[in-house]
């Protein structure tokens, strides 16, 4: 990567010493970043936007999660080089990863479902659906889905920032946007090198993406093209305390593209995606030839249309249909291709000011699997003076990634009569908001059919096997506070408690109990003269675990709105843990940089 990081620093040479730096103009920055509870579905979503005063400023989009309900179960520090989602106690194959509403799992593996060719400067906001209201999207959205919307390039604006931590830890990003008439443009490079705080653990990162925004008459065209490189030591990613020394190579193409017309109530929204990923990978990269180096390439195709009227009587109606080609070529798995095809329609809509329903349903036939049927129905009542309850229910599915058809290795065994994973979703909330303060708590209950896991049926087998798991029963709790204390002070936390019983206590589990049993993520901003300071404290608890408490912050000093200078630092008490048992985390970072912005 040598060569790309000169033209990298001379990009940013150019950058620096550009004579309009010093021109007043707006500023946008990174953006500031809070965590809201979503206003269009209380109680079924919560996002973090870049709207408001407050800013948390992270190295990577994944960092951005780190202060949800939801379970980051990271190989990396700060979740930069890949990390596994878990939302209520779902497999990291059981979360649905988004782009501006587009599907984008990748079919080898949910592993990879953190490359995202993306950098923070292009991201608008991220939003979290667990649950009932995830069932919407389709497939894969078990414990539910993550959807990530992109900014629109709607002025000239440019943003630059500069990073050193411990471990030899480079990071830059370099944001530029331009406006042509009706056209906005933006195009982004962000690079992250990293000797590792461990052995294997050394790690390189390059994006770089493309976006563009054209208004049309009665709409708008919107068009985006990503890529990410990574190259890291893989010290036991796959293989937990195990200690083999592995090395992981992946490349990520993602081109996205989509047309929004909307005129007389009535909108239509056709939409097409396409995502190419490479991965080679070295079991043992101490091996000069080693019988386990795989290469594998995966490429999804996804053209879609979404047709929406609004009727006075029935709210706005929506019918979608979509077909996808999921494919891929591997020297392990083999060469495949499935193809799905879905139709889907949704409601939502009001029966008075107080009553509100959501509704959707849905069919999918992928092929290998029968048709199968999935929807939800949401209701909610409002009461006075801000109070709120809602009630759902949903039916989800989820077909085997090829890793689980036809994975093999000398630990790992894929099985190619593995059925769709099935789920039943059920959940109560209530929720209460006033001028600065508001608090929500929702009961849910999940049933899951022949859910998919890598099992032994007793010790002396050699091989772990994916199997269908005959049943299993998640129930647990979310609530959340957001409390602004004064001008200067906010608090922002959230607790989730989650139990899973199985139905079959007959396997033995690869990765053991691996859901969150409880999660505490809390927050304080101070929104000081000078700059936003920030707090973070997150505390978590796995099955038969010690629960370990991780404490971080980040101080900024603002020159002027165009210039500021933080340190942050992450586990900052040094605590031991592990979010994948058997794959260590670091200890103490710390980390110092800059941001210009114009």
């Amino acid at each position: 990567m040598s060569s790309r990081c000169v033209l990298f620093s001379v990009i940013i040479f150019f950058v620096i010493f550009n004579p309009c730096l010093g021109e007043e103009t707006s500023s946008l920055g990174l953006g500031p970043i809070i965590i809201t509870k979503s206003k269009v579905h209380l109680l079924d979503s919560y996002s973090i936007t870049r709207d408001a005063a407050e800013s948390l400023a992270f190295n990577s989009p994944i960092e951005q999660l780190s202060f949800l309900a939801l379970d980051l179960q990271s190989r990396s520090p700060q979740g930069a080089i890949q990390t596994d989602f878990s939302l209520r106690g779902s497999t990291f194959q059981g979360v649905l990863m988004l782009l501006d509403g587009a599907r984008i799992n990748d079919p080898q593996t949910g592993h990879h479902n953190s490359d995202l060719p993306v950098t923070l400067a292009d991201i608008e906001q991220i939003e979290i659906t667990p649950g009932i209201s995830s069932a919407r999207f389709g497939p894969d959205a078990i414990g539910g889905a993550i959807n990530i919307t992109l900014k629109k390039p709607k002025r000239e604006e440019g943003i630059l920032e500069i990073s050193y931590g411990e471990f030899k830890t480079n990071y830059a990003l370099l944001s530029i946007s331009e406006i042509i008439g009706d056209l906005g443009l933006r195009f982004s490079v962000e690079n992250q090198e990293s000797d590792g705080f461990y052995e294997d653990t050394d790690s390189e990162k390059f994006t770089t993406s493309l976006n563009s925004f054209l208004e049309i008459p009665d709409g708008e065209f919107k068009f985006s093209f990503g890529y990410q490189e990574k190259e890291f030591g893989a010290y036991d990613f796959y293989t937990p305390g195990c200690g083999y020394l592995s090395k992981e190579w992946t490349k990520t193409f993602l081109l996205n593209s989509g047309m929004t017309l909307e005129k007389g109530g009535f909108l239509i929204k056709p939409n097409f995606l396409w995502r190419r990923h490479f991965d080679k990978f070295a079991l043992d990269k101490t091996l000069k030839r080693s019988t386990y180096l795989n290469h594998h390439q995966t490429d999804i195709y996804t053209p879609n249309i979404y047709i929406q009227k609004y009727t006075s009587s029935l709210g706005k109606i929506g019918l979608g249909l979509e077909y996808g080609e999921e494919r891929i070529k591997s020297t392990n798995l083999g060469d495949h291709t499935r193809n799905h095809r879905s139709i889907f329609a949704d409601d939502a809509f009001d029966l008075n000011d107080r009553l509100s329903f959501d509704l959707s349903l849905r069919t999918d036939d992928f092929d290998g699997f029968k048709e199968v049927e999935t929807g939800s129905v949401n209701c909610r009542f409002k009461f006075r003076e801000g109070k709120g309850l809602s009630l759902g229910i949903s039916r989800s599915i989820r077909v085997p990634s090829f890793t689980e058809l036809y994975y093999n290795d000398p630990l790992t065994l894929g099985n190619s009569g593995l059925s769709a994973e099935k789920s039943k979703n059920y959940q109560a909330g209530y929720d209460y908001e006033r001028k600065a303060f508001s608090l929500g708590v929702v009961f849910f209950f999940r049933q899951e059919e022949g859910f998919i896991d890598w099992v032994k049926r007793s010790p002396s087998q050699v091989k772990w096997q994916a199997e269908n798991i005959s049943g299993a029963d998640v129930y647990g709790i979310e609530n959340y506070l957001r409390f602004d204390i004064n001008d200067y002070l906010k608090l922002n936390t959230n607790y989730t408690y989650i139990n899973k019983c199985n139905d079959d206590d007959v396997y033995l589990y690869k990765y053991g109990s691996n859901y969150i049993k409880h999660l505490v993520n809390s927050v304080l901003i101070f929104d000081l003269p000078f700059g936003v300071q920030s707090i973070g404290l997150t505390y978590k608890k796995k099955p038969s675990r010690d629960g370990w408490l991780l404490v971080s912050t980040r101080l900024a000093y603002d020159f002027n709105k165009n210039f500021q200078i933080f340190l942050k630092g992450t586990n900052l008490f040094n605590v031991e843990y592990q979010e994948i048992e058997g794959i260590p985390q670091p200890g103490r970072y710390l980390e110092a940089g800059l941001r210009l912005s114009w």
